[in-house]
């Protein structure tokens, strides 16, 4: 396993963060793994020497943070780096448990600690931009977190340049602890970030760690291939990403053909690319095999050279902005 410093930070995480999406509850999501396969596929990422794990309040509702807790329970927890997030509805009985005021901060912190059975999380992310909370009111909202030792580091997710810039500016201005990650929507089939938001974090000494690097699947298998699949479809509808726009089919044609080339997988080629990216601390790669886990700490074995990273990146065309919601 390689590690490297997120962003300006001393903290070290393993260059492939699990993501833990895919294990909780399938009534929440089909495509859920239970408990015991779930705990598989952690176990066997420790073993692999990843230490950097990204989960959410919202998965499963609670039930990925329990169940990741559960996993990390017999290792040291100086080790690992868990980071989740804050923002989607956790009770739709309840207006509070959801968005980033201060009372719903605070609130789903102390949930998340208590499913997670740790005193502090590593990095606590906003899951995107509330519109309805003033940033300064969640940005002190966060330092006291910071403060009070349940919290290590901040980051951010998903949002617009401009909201991001504003958010770092509020920090400084008064004094409190700032983001130092960005977990944004970014892969081959996806580049619009590297317009404003990558330029900036780089400029900020924020830490990229990707959401999505295999585009939903997309970037796994040949394009006639993934239409037909249920998770494809279900996270279609959910997201309606555009994938097969702005060049989005050649660019799967070509990860095919240099897979092929090199006797590696689809899914190996398009995490490589996503590994040689200057801006890239940690891409988040969800998984529901151990298989599949293992191809992708075996990406960060994969060269490619200046002519390969063209090929891939040359029939991209500009799309409509995604995932910012």
């Amino acid at each position: 396993m390689e590690y490297t410093t997120l962003g300006s930070t001393g903290m070290r995480v393993s260059r492939i963060c699990l993501g833990c999406m895919s294990f909780g509850d399938p009534d929440w999501r089909e495509w859920v793994l239970e408990e015991e396969e779930s705990r598989e596929i952690i176990e066997r990422a420790i073993d692999l020497g990843i230490n950097f794990f990204d989960t959410a309040n919202m998965y499963s509702r609670g039930e990925s943070e329990r169940i990741l807790g559960n996993a990390l329970e017999g290792y040291d927890p100086d080790w690992s780096v868990v980071a989740t997030k804050v923002y989607n509805p956790m009770d739709d009985d309840n207006p509070n448990a959801r968005g980033l005021s201060r009372k719903a901060v605070e609130q789903e912190l102390e949930n998340s600690l208590d499913r997670l059975g740790r005193e502090t999380i590593d990095l606590y992310q906003t899951h995107r931009w509330d519109d309805e909370t003033p940033v300064e009111e969640t940005l002190r909202a966060l330092d006291d977190a910071v403060r009070r030792n349940q919290v290590r580091y901040l980051g951010g997710s998903s949002m617009w340049a401009h909201q991001f810039a504003e958010a770092l500016h509020t920090s400084d201005s008064m004094g409190l602890d700032r983001f130092v990650t960005m977990q944004n929507h970014y892969n081959l089939v996806y580049r619009e970030e590297e317009r404003e938001m990558l330029p900036l974090c780089a400029k900020e000494g924020v830490g990229v760690m990707p959401w999505s690097p295999l585009a939903r699947g997309y970037l796994a298998r040949p394009a006639e291939e993934i239409d037909a699949t249920s998770r494809g479809e279900s996270e279609e509808h959910m997201y309606r990403h555009p994938y097969r726009e702005g060049g989005g089919r050649e660019v799967n044609a070509r990860v095919e053909e240099l897979a092929e080339e090199r006797g590696v997988t689809m899914a190996q080629i398009a995490l490589a690319w996503l590994l040689h990216q200057d801006a890239v601390d940690a891409p988040i790669v969800g998984t529901t095999s151990v298989e599949h886990l293992e191809q992708a700490v075996e990406a960060l074995e994969i060269s490619l050279s200046e002519s390969d990273l063209d090929y891939l990146e040359e029939p991209y065309e500009p799309v409509r902005v995604s995932g910012h919601t």
